[in-house]
C-alpha cells in the first residue's frame, strides 16, 4: 500500500508531539510493508528530498513573502497551496497513491485539495483543537479560522484517528463528528532511546543542572498557558517547605517563557529553579534519565507524549487529571495525579513521590510494562494500518 502523508513537522523541524507522533510513525509503517512518501514544509539546511528510515520525505519550500505576513494562519494558507503544487508533482512523477494521511489542520487544505484533484480517500490524524486549547473557547478571529478548518478537515476524512477517547469525545462534541467515523489509536514511545542509556554514567551531565545532594524536578515541554507550567512554580514554595533541596528545571521554550522567567524571579526562586531554554533531543532523554520527578500540570492535553516519555525512561510522573493525560497515567499505579490549575494538588504530588521512594519505584514499574505492551510503534502501526485497510476497501466498492 501506498501512503502520502502531509504533516506540518518532521524532523529536523520539531516543534511539539505531533512532530515526534509522525517521526515514529513512519519507521513503523515501513517495517510493516507500507510505502510511505511524506510530504511536509523545507526547513533551513534540510534536503528537498531524501529517504529516511525507509520512508521518502518531500520537503516543500515555504513562499517567500516580503514583509510576512498578517498572522500565522494566513502563512499556513500560503505554504499550503505550495504544498498542493509540490504533492502534484510528485503524484505524477512517483504516484499513485491509495491514500492520504493528514495530521491536524496545518496542512488540511492541501491534503483536501488533493483529495478532490486526485479522488484519494483523505485519513486525518486530529492530535488537538484549538477550541480545546483554549478550554472551550474561541479566542479571536484567527483562533475561529482555525477551528474552522479542523472542523473542515473531520468532514472532508473518510475516517478520523485520535490518540484518546477523550480527543474523540471532544470532536464529538465540536465538530458533531460521528462517533463511528473515529477510530482511537494512542501515541507511543520508543523505549530504546532510554535503554540506551541505562548504565550509563550521566553524574557529570546531572551536575549542569542540579547539586548531588538535591532532588531534580523535571517539567518538558512547550512553555505555553496551557501546560500549566504557572502552577507548578506557585507550588514549588510548598515543595521546599517539605524537601528543601529540591531543584526544579524547566526545559523549552515558548510564548510564555519570559514570563515564567519573571514570575520566577519576583517569587525570589531563581536559585531552586532553573529555565534553560531549549534542550536538544539527547539532553532531553538524558534529563528524563537523572531527573527523580517528572511534572506535567497541563490545563489542557489531548494525550501527553512527555508523561509516556518518562514512563519509558523510568522516571516518576506527576500529571493533571485532565483530557488524555488521565488516560495515559492512572493514580496510584502508574503515576500520581493531581488537580488542574492548583498548585497545592501539584505540590502534594511532588512532595509524596520525593518521600515515597519505594512506592514511586512500584508505580515506575506498572508504567513500565504499560509502555512495552500498549504503547509500542509496532502495535500502533498495525491498528494504523488496519485503518488504512478499511479506507481503500470501502473506497474500492464506491463510485467517487
Amino acid at each position: 500500500m501506498r501512503v502520502l502523508m502531509l504533516s506540518w513537522e518532521y524532523p529536523p523541524n520539531l516543534v511539539g508531539g505531533l512532530g515526534r507522533h509522525v517521526a515514529e510513525l513512519v519507521p513503523a509503517l515501513v517495517q510493516r510493508g507500507m510505502e510511505v512518501h511524506v510530504l511536509t514544509p523545507g526547513v533551513d539546511d534540510a534536503p528537498a528530498r531524501e529517504v529516511d528510515h525507509g520512508a521518502t520525505i518531500h520537503r516543500i519550500a515555504r513562499p517567500a513573502r516580503s514583509g510576512g505576513y498578517p498572522d500565522f494562519y494566513t502563512g499556513t494558507r500560503h505554504t499550503n497551496e505550495a504544498l498542493f503544487v509540490g504533492a502534484q508533482a510528485i503524484i505524477e512523477s512517483e504516484g499513485p497513491f491509495d491514500l492520504i494521511h493528514n495530521h491536524d489542520w496545518l496542512t488540511a487544505f492541501a491534503a483536501r485539495d488533493l483529495k478532490h484533484r486526485y479522488r484519494l480517500p483523505l485519513v486525518a490524524t486530529i492530535h488537538a483543537t484549538e477550541r480545546g486549547r483554549g478550554r472551550g473557547h474561541l479566542r479571536g478571529s484567527e483562533a475561529q479560522r482555525i477551528n474552522d478548518a479542523e472542523w473542515e478537515l473531520t468532514y472532508e476524512a473518510w475516517r478520523v484517528i485520535t490518540t484518546t477517547r477523550y480527543m474523540a469525545e471532544e470532536l464529538e462534541d465540536y465538530f458533531s463528528t460521528p462517533a463511528d467515523k473515529v477510530d482511537i489509536i494512542p501515541n507511543g514511545i520508543d523505549p530504546r532511546r532510554f535503554q540506551a542509556l541505562e548504565g550509563v554514567d550521566l553524574s557529570a551531565f546531572r551536575a549542569r543542572y542540579a547539586l548531588v545532594e538535591e532532588k531534580l524536578v523535571l517539567h518538558v515541554g512547550r512553555i505555553v498557558h496551557e501546560k500549566g507550567v504557572e502552577t507548578l512554580v506557585r507550588a514549588m514554595p510548598l515543595v521546599l517547605e517539605a524537601v528543601p533541596e529540591t531543584k526544579l528545571v524547566i526545559a523549552g521554550k515558548g510564548p510564555e517563557w519570559d514570563r515564567v522567567r519573571q514570575l520566577v524571579w519576583e517569587m525570589d526562586l531563581s536559585h531552586k529553579i532553573l529555565l534553560p531554554g531549549y534542550v536538544s533531543i539527547e539532553d532531553r532523554d538524558r534529563l528524563y534519565k537523572v531527573a527523580d520527578c517528572a511534572v506535567f500540570p497541563s490545563l489542557y492535553e489531548p494525550f501527553g507524549i512527555v508523561a509516556l516519555e518518562a514512563m519509558a525512561a523510568r522516571t516518576p510522573v506527576v500529571v493533571s487529571e485532565v483530557g488524555g493525560l488521565r488516560e495515559v497515567v492512572r493514580h496510584a499505579e502508574t503515576g500520581i495525579t493531581i488537580y488542574p490549575n492548583n498548585p497545592e494538588s501539584c505540590a502534594w504530588g511532588i512532595i509524596h513521590t520525593l518521600q515515597h521512594p519505594e512506592w514511586a519505584r512500584m508505580r515506575v514499574e506498572n508504567a513500565y510494562r504499560e509502555v512495552l505492551t500498549v504503547y509500542g510503534w509496532d502495535t500502533i502501526a498495525a491498528s494504523t494500518i488496519d485503518v488504512y485497510r478499511r479506507v481503500v476497501q470501502e473506497r474500492a466498492a464506491t463510485e467517487w
